[in-house]
């Protein structure tokens, strides 16, 4: 009996995760902890950092980038030192709105050059050499409740793979907004049978509840509002056009995480890249537009982040290796824009060729905890990092 109900759990929810304390999270978190909304963007597979945030006034970036280096009259010019990839130009007004930040040289000490175990180290906030199960907002949230009455805890878009959200409560990957309406409707018309069976099986009892959840949930979720924005088309225009949905649902959630793969640019970088940056930043500006649209731009944090950069020299393919440090873009209408950390160092490569960095990725981290959801973040993040004065709020 509870070997089917489990195999029929996992058989109709693929697209649902949850964490161990779904049905137990406490519910004493005041409200306005959490009024705030967090939209993680994920540049999967590691970002050419260099090549968004282009340090077009260093000699070293046209010496070690002969090929794919970008000029100084093909960016989109920041400063007297640094502009944006050309194909980035939708993000200039926000840029000009001053609620653009670009946080520069943003990486962690023995930076690990492994996909798999760099970006583990990234969403769960470790050290380079401590191994976590729990992703860092999972951490936060257990020893900060989201309120119950909340849609959930936190949503992840585009992927099953909860990253920061693995191990939080009531935490939903959301790979197909009406499958999962549908599989929580079936789950809902098979409940009663076993109903009858919970009193006598603590195992069956325990599913009950987090069905139960996941009834609540998806009698929740609407995602069928209709915008005047009008969204990108492809995989990633729809996670922001779920993402703005979400967001205007007024049972709330704290965080949601949004995914662009296609990063590992080893070779034949340049059209590539090109490609990627144009869909981020015609996606970060409908995502934009539609909170602006709904009332939410200036309760809402955009971050992205990626596993690691891209080394600094171009290879022989045309393309890049793994590297180290890279910057990372924050929005929002609470948004102190501008340039922060250090600008990247060519002239201090390690040994492996690659860039040190400036901000610790926790900082981050921090200020998103501090200084957006004013809770303590030195639980969640293990140790005191310092959070960044890029938030007016």
């Amino acid at each position: 009996m509870q070997r089917r109900a489990f195999l029929k759990l996992g058989a109709t929810v693929p697209v649902l995760a949850w964490g161990p304390a779904w049905a137990q999270a406490p519910q004493s978190q005041a409200p306005s902890a959490f009024g705030n909304l967090l939209i993680l963007v994920e540049l999967k597979g590691a970002n050419d950092g260099l090549n968004t945030v282009v340090p077009f006034a260093d000699p070293a970036y046209a010496a070690l980038r002969p090929r794919i280096g970008l000029k100084r009259d093909e960016v989109v010019q920041l400063s007297e030192r640094a502009g944006l990839h050309p194909a980035l130009a939708p993000l200039l007004p926000l840029w000009q709105g001053r609620q653009m930040a670009v946080v520069e040289g943003v990486g962690y000490p023995d930076a690990n050059l492994s996909h798999f175990r760099s970006i583990e180290i990234w969403e769960t906030g470790s050290n380079a050499n401590q191994f976590l199960h729990d992703g860092w907002l999972a951490r936060a949230f257990a020893a900060n409740p989201v309120p119950r009455a909340f849609l959930a805890d936190g949503i992840v878009l585009g992927s099953n793979e909860m990253g920061p959200l693995a191990g939080a409560p009531r935490s939903v990957a959301l790979a197909n907004p009406d499958q999962f309406q549908r599989q929580a409707k079936l789950i809902e018309n098979e409940k009663g049978e076993d109903m009858k069976k919970a009193a006598k099986s603590p195992a069956l009892n325990h599913i009950l509840k987090v069905e139960t959840n996941i009834i609540e949930a998806a009698a929740n979720l609407n995602t069928r509002r209709e915008f005047r924005t009008v969204f990108p088309q492809g995989p990633f225009g729809n996670q922001i056009r779920t993402a703005a949905q979400i967001a205007a649902n007024p049972a709330g959630v704290a965080a949601i995480r949004v995914t662009l793969g296609g990063f590992d640019t080893h070779q034949n970088q340049p059209g590539a890249h090109a490609n990627l940056m144009k869909q981020l930043a015609d996606g970060i500006v409908a995502l934009k537009e539609a909170l602006v649209e709904i009332g939410r731009w200036n309760n809402t944090l955009v971050m992205t982040y990626s596993e690691f950069g891209r080394r600094p020299k171009e290879n022989q393919s045309n393309g890049t290796d793994h590297g180290t440090a890279a910057p990372q873009l924050v929005f929002g209408g609470q948004v102190k824009g501008g340039l922060y950390g250090q600008p990247p160092a060519l002239g201090r490569l390690d040994g492996g060729g690659n860039l040190p960095h400036a901000v610790d990725f926790r900082e981050l981290y921090a200020t998103a905890l501090e200084r957006w959801w004013r809770i303590p973040a030195q639980t969640a993040l293990g140790g005191r990092f310092a959070p960044l004065d890029l938030i007016r709020v």
